[in-house]
């Protein structure tokens, strides 16, 4: 461990160091992460001190709190950690909550759930709160709120010139608007102020069915008919997963092809909604029910340990049904390496018009392919997959593409994409932050 500058108080970890692999391994480990140096930061002061030595070495900086989303391996350079920034403060009486870099969406969720309240934190709680909301935040609630970014009140951000900022649409309009949904290599974001939403219940699990038994195509074709019926409060998702026969895994789920929809609901009617689905046929599992927000994490039930995983995304105007057909052989249990398929329905409130720079709010879905084992198989089955559905795609998710092909390409269109460079030419015009956020 080196102490580095005492007018700049910063503290560094290199290679070799105790602590530096530690530091680093996140949760994403299907990339060699080698920076020259990481700083394990506590403060906005420490991200400040940063940021500072970062230009005056002309190091680039990355930034990594959680590792989820990861979008590649990179060496050398100045990677800051933002893991132990990790407060949680609820305002109950305004409804908000300030959220600390570091902070993960499931602390922000026991927080603010004894006030009867909640963000619109998406699957997972491990995620973290701000890099994922940077990013836009498709949430568990997204049809009838929105997205996370369209809540946000403030950020205070480290930008390249290390001064720290307090930024408001009011104060500052076109850096805000691109740090909601293109943030990430704008500056260090030490701290935001996002708005919560009065939700105690819901009405949320999944419904499993055995993709051996009933063709998995027609179970989305009946998804996909059935969102055509239900009302912008209602979220819900398409899953198709090859199970692994793994010990750990519950009986239900061992060794076999699962395919599912998932459900969160804050009406009172949800048990109405989804009847249609349960007509689709024998289910091997049922977890709708009335549930304590606090469980919604459940809905999803997404791996909480550190693996190795690529993906990317595509979202689409329309989901052609003979192109998606083929798109679940393509990714299937034949495909090789195991390949997860999962189909967002958009739409409700995530295609209003909001102050920041999350596009695509035209898309009626989403679709999201992640698969494990070696990075050249991996390229084999995603290429060819997002391929099939090239014609109706939009374009891309930047919180769902990591590790799979340019991560610039697609993700925003021409006329955001100009805007956006633009305001990196206003306040990193050398191009210190070249690296984006792990959510």
């Amino acid at each position: 461990m080196t102490s580095v500058d005492d007018a700049l108080d910063l503290t560094l970890l290199r290679p070799g160091d105790a602590g530096y692999r530690d530091e680093i391994a996140g949760f994403q480990r299907g990339f060699a992460q080698r920076p020259a140096a990481v700083v394990p930061a506590r403060s906005a002061a420490d991200v400040v001190a940063a940021v500072r030595y970062a230009a005056a070495q002309g190091l680039p900086v990355g930034v990594q709190a959680t590792g989820h989303g990861l979008p590649g391996g990179y060496e050398g350079g100045l990677l800051v950690s933002t893991r132990r920034m990790d407060g949680v403060v609820v305002d109950p009486g305004a409804r908000t909550v300030r959220v600390r870099a570091g902070a993960r969406w499931g602390q922000v969720v026991a927080a603010a759930e004894p006030y009867g309240l909640a963000p619109l934190n998406g699957s997972a709680p491990g995620v973290g709160a701000v890099s994922y909301t940077l990013g836009g935040g498709l949430g568990i609630l997204a049809r009838e709120f929105g997205y996370a970014a369209d809540h946000v009140r403030w950020l205070e951000l480290v930008t390249a010139d290390g001064e720290l900022r307090h930024v408001t649409a009011g104060s500052d309009p076109e850096l805000y608007w691109a740090l909601l949904g293109a943030g990430q290599n704008l500056g260090i974001v030490t701290e935001l102020e996002i708005g919560l939403v009065p939700v105690r219940t819901l009405y949320g699990g999944s419904l499993a069915f055995d993709g051996r038994a009933v063709d998995p195509a027609a179970v989305l074709r009946a998804y996909e008919a059935w969102t055509r019926t239900v009302p912008d409060g209602l979220t819900s998702s398409f899953a198709a997963v090859p199970y692994p026969d793994l010990p750990a895994l519950p009986p239900y789920l061992r060794g076999r092809y699962v395919v599912s929809v998932r459900v969160a609901h804050t009406g009172a009617d949800g048990e109405r909604i989804v009847a249609p689905l349960r007509e689709i046929g024998p289910v091997l599992a049922d977890s709708l029910r009335e549930m304590p927000y606090a469980e919604s994490h459940t809905i999803h039930s997404d791996p909480d340990f550190p693996h190795a995983y690529y993906g990317d995304s595509a979202v689409l105007r329309e989901l052609d049904m003979e192109r998606a057909g083929e798109l679940l052989l393509a990714t299937g249990p034949e495909a090789g390496p195991m390949c997860v398929v999962q189909v967002n329905h958009l739409g409700g409130a995530l295609a209003r018009p909001a102050p920041n720079a999350v596009p695509y709010r035209d898309g009626r879905f989403l679709v999201r392919l992640l698969t494990a084992g070696e990075r050249k198989r991996a390229r084999a089955v995603l290429d060819p997959a997002f391929a099939l559905l090239a014609e109706d795609t939009l374009g891309r998710s930047l919180n769902f593409a990591f590790g799979a092909g340019d991560r610039s390409t697609g993700l925003y269109g021409p006329g955001t994409r100009k805007r956006l460079a633009r305001v990196k030419e206003t306040y990193d015009p050398a191009n210190l932050f070249r690296r984006n956020y792990g959510v």
